[in-house]
């Protein structure tokens, strides 16, 4: 099986959705516990959701394995994201749930996560760079969009009540220029059917903070969806007619890192 795959665009913008995959080596899954096998805390359904951007002339990446097997947004020394607060790892090893991933005892030590970062993490990562770097020479500017989703509440492990529909991230703006930046939240706040917030709890992982290089004409922002916005939390089934309402707001918001 393919680690990822590619769809290589014309425009001067990446989608990357390091968090689409959900299969799992049976080698692994036997190991996990009976909810962990069926992946919940992917980001359900998000390429089908960015289907669209192809038509923008954007490149999309896109992995094939879990989250659980290795985590394309997590540096590969695991440092914490968001220190002070409850976080999933590199593998991790709890579900968003606060849930454990792995049956007793069974939970991957150090040497198999080095091995899964060179099997899984790596070659993602050496696409990722290899494409902004044919984008950015060949237009001197590339924004690289992280596209994520995640269940919108009761997830207190994670975040008490309910997330905002749709929460930006730039890495309190380190990630991307304050003009791109602006041009975000004016479409945000220009729609009226989905409440937002721009870094509140979540302000980009690790492929935001590392590849965003505004300076260097590499602009990274992440889009953190609640999924109750485009398909059903409880059955993870995608919801045409939802997905149908939110994708001209995402429609727009990549229309306006082109400008």
């Amino acid at each position: 099986m393919d680690i990822c795959t590619l769809h290589r665009g014309d425009a001067p913008l990446l989608v990357s959705l390091p968090h689409d995959g959900s299969h799992i080596p049976a080698g692994i899954a036997a190991r996990m516990v009976e909810r962990a096998r069926l992946a919940p805390d992917t980001d359900w359904h998000v390429s089908k959701l960015y289907g669209f951007a192809r038509g923008l002339g954007a490149s999309m990446l896109v992995p094939t394995h879990s989250r659980y097997v290795v985590d394309l947004n997590r540096p590969p020394d695991d440092t914490s994201l968001y220190p002070g607060q409850n976080t999933t790892g590199l593998c991790p090893a709890v579900q968003f749930s606060g849930e454990p991933v792995y049956l007793e005892g069974q939970a991957p030590a150090e040497g198999e996560v080095a091995q899964r970062v060179e099997r899984y993490w790596r070659p993602y990562h050496e696409a990722l760079h290899t494409e902004l770097e044919r984008l950015l020479q060949r237009h001197g500017r590339v924004v690289l969009w992280e596209g994520h989703s995640i269940r919108g509440s009761g997830l207190p492990f994670l975040f008490e009540g309910r997330l905002p529909d749709l929460n930006l991230g730039t890495a309190a703006g380190l990630s991307c220029s304050a003009t791109l930046q602006q041009r975000l939240e004016g479409v945000l706040a220009g729609q009226k059917a989905y409440d937002w917030v721009a870094n509140g709890r979540f302000k980009g992982g690790h492929i935001t903070r590392h590849y965003g290089e505004p300076e260097r004409g590499i602009e990274a922002v992440q889009l953190e969806t609640s999924q109750r916005c485009y398909m059903d939390e409880e059955t993870f089934e995608y919801d045409e007619a939802r997905a149908a309402r939110l994708q001209p707001v995402l429609e727009q918001l990549l229309r306006a890192t082109l400008e």
